[in-house]
Formats: structure tokens, C-alpha cells, sequence
């Protein structure tokens, strides 16, 4: 389940956290604080920054200046629309524009060197390839290169010293180092080339993740801002959605989106629910059916009673949960992390080595002379420090984890955080609830059965006599009843003098003879007077009740009517599968997964026939929920990683001891949204074989990132090692491995 924050904590914007290495840096400097790095959250998408504890108890100010302290900036949190709208043109493009003038002014400098030492060829290489002789750089070249540099590094200096005077040696901080060395070993051309683009790379990497974030900030946009409100004098007025209380009726338009999570009370629209739930087609409302916030109205007028809040409705809770999903890091994100932190200093400490231990033993071998040659170790060691730099290592699961996570949103695949993307991609088993799950959830007549037909009794007087007694029944067999009538087109003679038996059926008068409806129970009591009716002439009891064997058999709920002399027939009623589910079935089977399962409180012959219609082998029935968390453990312990699929509720004990709880998220949202791990949203199980897919497909991003960075850089050290790197091809081989870990993940939010 997802853990709501304490009452007590505030939110800090921080400027300039983009991945996880800042996230490290800022657990490093702010954690003592604040008592521990367990009392802070990071929402990388959004910058934010959350302190588990009150402003009286852990000072505001003071955790600013530990921000400070990393070169990062903390401001006080505000809604991300007001706070995008009161930043400075500085704030938002200063990096932009400092990334585009150091590259103007490196290839300024390189214009100004190439025309001193008479060809680009020259400036290139340093030597003219007429004379063979070392070419100078001239002065001016020297200072457009130097401001180049300083422009290039001009936002990572603050993190690197940050990371130099806590001794926790960052990306920032090898940079900083191979530039510096570079411009010590007169290569102002390579040093200045290397801070632009490794300048590019960072504006890059923030570029990917603010893409990332718009495609969640994109779900903000879908709720209307305003909703136009009827007065109690039957005019209109547009106020703002944030101030609509419930129960408010709202005008909507067709073509507009509704503003509110609300209920029809007049008219009938087909509403394009795909922000929400992901249907590609839209749904028929009418008065009576809920409708949510952000959703589109179709051709017909519509007004509705709001249901919720502005903060409290369906889709704000979506928002809210893949917000407070990038807290929730997934397995491939913790060893990332993990590894940056042995990976960084692991590779200054090896540049620091090839810098110093290869020369003093070339000079020992050779007796001193020449110390080995300094300047060209010193070289590759720049060249390992640059292409140690963990940038495309860092920044390439998260990136993949929230696209992700914004992509199952658009499908309405609610996933509430990064461990729970991994996940669906690596189960063995999945259980499934039965009612509301596996079916609809609603009774439906299936079958009607005339008992006595002999005198002309059929299927039209039996569905009559029940329709009848049950018209005016708020229970949901006496619903279906009534419904399956009318959809038949059978005449219904009203009913007079219906009573209702709590638990067993209903009586009435229908032409003036007395008739009934009722249970398997109420027949037995009828039959013995135990009603208080006085019994009825003699039935072939034993008959009957072969008959609703028979019925019970197939899974069906058999209800009786008869009058005051005979049974007249039965109608079988049965919860009826979802549409599509055979179908689900098959598919997961084809992704590997063989071992599903059905665990139902109902009874054993109704959820055999529900399973075999569905194509589920295994079935555990009358199970309470405390059953169903017993049948969960012992799924779990013999075949590993099971998901539960429920609705959220009694479901909620199978779902919490499961490796990963499905809620149907469309019935009961609020309830399903905040029990399980997923939510799908449209109730569709056909989103869980795409939802294994996604997972599947994320794994394996995931993993040709990892692999990727790590193979350009072990190529591109085993190359520096025998001097066949420079700077250039080591600069150049980050900024592409970035360049393309980000391009692949990026490749889900296509879904």
C-alpha cells in the first residue's frame, strides 16, 4: 500500500536535481540535518524535495544552506504551473543559453587557431603539416577557449566543490579535474571541447526528464479549471472548479470536459473516458452513472451532481500517486545507485594510479631517465576520468522507470511506483478473485425453466409471475429479473398485495390468485407450511429439486415461482464473465504464465462453472478473506512471485501478502486506487497481458542501457589504457551513450 507522509513535513523545490547522483549528494548533505536520510523523500520529476518533520523542529533556512552546500539551490515549494510562470527567463534557459555560447566560442577559438597555424588540420593536431613543427595557439584563441570553459562549467563548478570539500568525489568533480588537467597540459582545444559538451550532455539529461515530466504535468491539464454551475434559480454561472462543493449540480456541454467526479441526474452523452480509464471508444451514460473528472462530454447535453472535491477526485488521485511513485525506486534503480557510488571514486582512485605508477616505473626500469614520461600518463589518466563519468549510467533507469510509469497512466494502468514496473515482467503465478473480477460482478438471467407446462404454463407466464412480484425490489436478482423481462417483451400484470420475506422471496396477489417467488428454502418451507401460508397441495418436491440440482450444477443461482397450487418453473441467474476473459486467458498463458488461479467465496459448483467457461484449471472456493490470504501464502511458497487480482477491498489481506496486488480500479476506485500496487482503471483485464508486456519491455530497456554504458566505457578505458584514447573520443563516447540510453528509454512512452 502506498504510505501517505506524516502530518508533519514540508516540500522544498530544488533547482538543479535531475537524477540520482544529485539525489545521493543531497542524502550526503542534508540527511545529518534532518536526523537521517530516512526523513527525506525525492520526487526527481518534479524537483521536489519533502523533510519528514515540522519547520520548528528542523529549521527551514538550515536545510536551504545544506542544499547550498551541494551546489544545488532550495527555494519553498509551489504548485509547478504558478512556479514554471514566476521563474525568471534566467532560471529557465540560463543553462541553454551558457551550453550555446560555450560551443560558439570553442569553435571561435578553433576559427582564430586554425587561421594563426594555417589550416583547421593544424590547430586540430598541433603541428603544421608543412614543417612538421608544433603550431602556437594564439592569445585571443587561448582567451575564447578559457571563457568557453568557463561557460561550459559554469553550473557543475558549485557540485563539484560541494563533492570535493565532503570528499565524495562526483560526475561534476571528474570533469572539473580532466578539464583542468587538460587546460595544465596546453590542450585548450580538447578541455574546451570537453566542458561544452559535456555542458550538452547535462542540458540533455534535463531535457529528457522534464519530457518526462510534462507527459505526467499533461494529466494536470486534463481537468478543466472551471465548471459552470446551476443556481438556484435555473440560470448559470462559471466559477472556479476548486470551489465546487458536492453535491453541486454542473452544466456540461457536449464537446467540454467535465470538471468534477460526478453522478448524471439529467441527460445521456457517450463520454470518452480514455484519459481515465484508457477505452479507446466511448462510453454511453445516462442518469444514475458516475463520470469523472477530466473526462470528455460526447453530442448530448448533460448535467451532473459533483461527487467529490477538486483535491479528492479520481483523476487528482492519479496524478498524486505517479508523483509519489518516483519515491518508490525500483530494483534496477537501488543497484544503479549503488554502483555509482563505489563506481566514481573506484575511477578517480585507478586515473589517479595510471597518472603516477606507470611513469615512476618506466623511470625506475630505466634508471630515472626521463621519469617515464609524465605528460602523456597524465593524459590518459584525464582520458579515464572522463570517460569514468557515470552520466549515462545514472541517468539511463530512471528515465526508463518514469516513462514508464507516464505511459501505463495514458493506457490506465495506474502503477504506484517504480519497484511495481519491474514486478508484473517477472511473476509466476497470478490469483484472481471471481465476483467483480473475473465477471461483472452483475446477476443476469441465463435460463428459464417451466416446471409445470402440462396446462400450458410456459417460460413468458413464469418470467411474467416473477417480474411481477419483484418490479418494485431494489435486490439485484429481483434487478435482472425484472430487466431480462422487458428486454423479452413480456406483459406484465401489476402485482397487488406483495410482501416481502427478508431472505427468502416475496408474496403476492396477480389476477386474484396468489403467487410467489423465492429460494430453494422457501420452497422446502412453503411445501411444509414452515411459512405460515398454510402449505401447498402436494408437488413432487424430490422433482423439483432435481431440477435445481441441475441448475446449481452449472454454476447458475436458481429462483423459484409458483402460485398457491403449483410450482410454475425456475429462473437461473448467474454472474456473468467479463467480456474478453477467455480470451485474457489464453493470453497470459501464451506469455508463460500457466499457473492461474480462482480463489472465490462463492460456492464450489458456481465457481467450477465460472472457471471452466474462462479456462482457469485450478479453483479454491468458499474461501473467506482470511482464506484467501492463506491460499495466497501457500501460491507464493510454491511458485515464487504471484500477483493477486481483486477488487481492492476484501481482497485488500491476499493483496497486501501477494508479490504484487491488481485492483479493478473503475468500481470502488478510491478504495482500489490506495489498497494495491496497480489499478486498472477501466476494469479491463485485458490490460494485464500489456501490462506484463510494458514490464517486460522496460526490463529489457533497462538492461541494454545498463549494458551499453558500461560496455562504451570498458571499450573506451581498455583503449585509453595503451594510449589509443584521447579526450576527444572519450568525451565523445559519454555524451553518445547518453545521448542514446536517453533516446532508448524514451522509446516507452509511446507505449
Amino acid at each position: 500500500m502506498t504510505e501517505s507522509p506524516p502530518s508533519q513535513f514540508y516540500d522544498l523545490r530544488v533547482r538543479g536535481m535531475d537524477c540520482a547522483e544529485e539525489v545521493a549528494a543531497l542524502n550526503r548533505a542534508v540527511g545529518p540535518v534532518v536526523g537521517g536520510e530516512e526523513r527525506l523523500q525525492f520526487d526527481v520529476l518534479r524537483g521536489r524535495m519533502r523533510v519528514l518533520a515540522s519547520p520548528d523542529e528542523v529549521s527551514v533556512e538550515e536545510v536551504r544552506k545544506a542544499v547550498a552546500r551541494t551546489g544545488m539551490r532550495a527555494e519553498p515549494w509551489s504548485d509547478e504551473r504558478e512556479g514554471v510562470g514566476a521563474e525568471s527567463f534566467w532560471a529557465r534557459r540560463g543553462r541553454t543559453v551558457l551550453t550555446a555560447l560555450s560551443g560558439l566560442l570553442t569553435l571561435g577559438g578553433f576559427a582564430l587557431h586554425a587561421a594563426s597555424a594555417g589550416g583547421p588540420v593544424a590547430a586540430f593536431t598541433g603541428i603544421d603539416p608543412a614543417t612538421g613543427a608544433e603550431t602556437a595557439i594564439p592569445l585571443a584563441a587561448k582567451v575564447l577557449y578559457l571563457v568557453a570553459i568557463l561557460t561550459g562549467v559554469w553550473h557543475i563548478l558549485p557540485r563539484a566543490w560541494g563533492a570535493a570539500r565532503a570528499l565524495r568525489p562526483d560526475m561534476n568533480l571528474l570533469m572539473t579535474v580532466a578539464i583542468t588537467g587538460a587546460v595544465g597540459l596546453g590542450e585548450w582545444l580538447e578541455a574546451a571541447s570537453v566542458a561544452f559538451l559535456f555542458a550538452l550532455s547535462q542540458a540533455l539529461e534535463g531535457w529528457s526528464v522534464g519530457r518526462a515530466r510534462r507527459a505526467v504535468e499533461s494529466l494536470l491539464d486534463l481537468s478543466p479549471t472551471v465548471a459552470r454551475v446551476r443556481r438556484a434559480d435555473g440560470g448559470e454561472e462559471t466559477v472556479s472548479a476548486g470551489d465546487v462543493p458536492v453535491g453541486t449540480t454542473v452544466v456540461v456541454k457536449p464537446g467540454e470536459k467535465i470538471p468534477l467526479d460526478a453522478e448524471i441526474v439529467l441527460g445521456t452523452s457517450e463520454v470518452d473516458q480514455a484519459p481515465i480509464t484508457g477505452e479507446s471508444l466511448p462510453v454511453y451514460k445516462g442518469p444514475g452513472d458516475e463520470v469523472f473528472a477530466g473526462t470528455i462530454n460526447g453530442g448530448g447535453a448533460l448535467e451532473v451532481r459533483t461527487t467529490r472535491p477538486a483535491e479528492e477526485t479520481t483523476l487528482a488521485h492519479i496524478v498524486r500517486l505517479v508523483e509519489e511513485a518516483q519515491s518508490r525506486r525500483s530494483p534496477a534503480e537501488r543497484w544503479v545507485e549503488r554502483f555509482a557510488r563505489l563506481y566514481t571514486p573506484a575511477v578517480m582512485a585507478l586515473a589517479a594510479a595510471v597518472m603516477v605508477l606507470p611513469p615512476i616505473a618506466v623511470g625506475i626500469w630505466a634508471g630515472w631517465a626521463g621519469w617515464g614520461g609524465w605528460s602523456d600518463w597524465f593524459y590518459r589518466g584525464l582520458v579515464l576520468l572522463v570517460i569514468g563519468c557515470p552520466c549515462a549510467l545514472v541517468i539511463s533507469t530512471p528515465v526508463s522507470i518514469v516513462a514508464a510509469l507516464a505511459s501505463a497512466a495514458r493506457h490506465g494502468v495506474l502503477i504506484k511506483g517504480g519497484l511495481f514496473v519491474e514486478e508484473p515482467g517477472r511473476l509466476d503465478a497470478i490469483a484472481f478473485d471471481k465476483t467483480g473480477t473475473l465477471t461483472t460482478g452483475e446477476a443476469r438471467v441465463v435460463r428459464v425453466v417451466a416446471l409445470d407446462a402440462g396446462d400450458g404454463t410456459g417460460e413468458a407466464e413464469v418470467l411474467a409471475v416473477a417480474a411481477a412480484l419483484e418490479a418494485r425490489s431494489e435486490h439485484p436478482l429481483a434487478r435482472a429479473i425484472v430487466a431480462h423481462a422487458a428486454e423479452r417483451g413480456v406483459a406484465i400484470e401489476p402485482a397487488e398485495d406483495v410482501r416481502a420475506l427478508p431472505g427468502k422471496g416475496a408474496v403476492g396477489r396477480i389476477g386474484g390468485r396468489e403467487t410467489w417467488v423465492g429460494s430453494h428454502r422457501y420452497l422446502v418451507d412453503r411445501l411444509g407450511g414452515g411459512d405460515g401460508q398454510g402449505g401447498s397441495p402436494a408437488v413432487d418436491l424430490a422433482s423439483v429439486e432435481e431440477r435445481l440440482a441441475e441448475l446449481a450444477a452449472d454454476g447458475h443461482t436458481a429462483v423459484v415461482v409458483g402460485d398457491e397450487s403449483r410450482v410454475l418453473g425456475a429462473i437461473a441467474l448467474a454472474d456473468g464473465l467479463r467480456p474478453g476473459v477467455p480470451e485474457v486467458i489464453k493470453a497470459l498463458r501464451r506469455r508463460g504464465l500457466d499457473h492461474l488461479v480462482m480463489l472465490t467465496g462463492d460456492n464450489r459448483p458456481t465457481a467450477l462453472a465460472v472457471a471452466k467457461e474462462a479456462g482457469i484449471d485450478e479453483v479454491h472456493a468458499e474461501l473467506l478473506p482470511e482464506d484467501k490470504l492463506g491460499a495466497v501464502e501457500e501460491l507464493v511458497a510454491r511458485h515464487g512471485r504471484v500477483a493477486m487480482v481483486g477488487d481492492g477491498v476484501n481482497d485488500a489481506p491476499a493483496m497486501g501478502r501477494s508479490s504484487l496486488g491488481i485492483a479493478m480500479g473503475a468500481a470502488g476506485t478510491d478504495a482500489a486506487i490506495e489498497t494495491a500496487d496497480v489499478a486498472l482503471m477501466a476494469d479491463d483485464l485485458s490490460r494485464l497481458p500489456w501490462l506484463i508486456d510494458h514490464s517486460r519491455r522496460t526490463l529489457a530497456i533497462i538492461r541494454q542501457n545498463i549494458g551499453f554504458a558500461l560496455g562504451v566505457k570498458l571499450v573506451v578505458f581498455l583503449l585509453a589504457t595503451v594510449g589509443l584514447a584521447s579526450l576527444w573520443a572519450a568525451i565523445a563516447a559519454d555524451m553518445g551513450a547518453s545521448l542514446l540510453v536517453i533516446a532508448n528509454a524514451l522509446r516507452l512512452l509511446r507505449g
